[in-house]
């Protein structure tokens, strides 16, 4: 799920990102903004096992993952993909 946690009159806003897996062991978040694979988020998880990270993202749209224990996994609340260059779909959040 993606939320906005602030909206200063920038053109940037802080994005919180969360992912429900209690079990996980490690969940991190990459994306466009992160170069994919090169600065992934790493996300902290909540008492109730959701993990979490808020990150401050420009205006537009931009592409996100999670990788979980190892696994690429698309965020179950986006309503937004695209197709990547692997088959399978990016998660996309817009932000305004």
């Amino acid at each position: 799920m993606v939320r906005v946690l602030s909206k200063p009159a920038g053109k940037s806003k802080t994005i919180e990102f969360t992912f429900p897996s209690p079990p996980a062991r490690e969940v991190l978040l990459l994306g466009s903004f992160t170069q994919w694979e090169r600065g992934p988020v790493a996300m902290k998880k909540d008492r109730l096992g959701v993990w979490r990270a808020g990150i401050k993202l420009p205006s537009g749209q931009h592409e996100y993952r999670f990788l979980v224990d190892g696994t690429w996994q698309n965020d179950p609340a986006c309503r937004q993909c695209v197709p990547n260059s692997f088959g399978s779909a990016n998660c996309v959040v817009d932000v305004r």
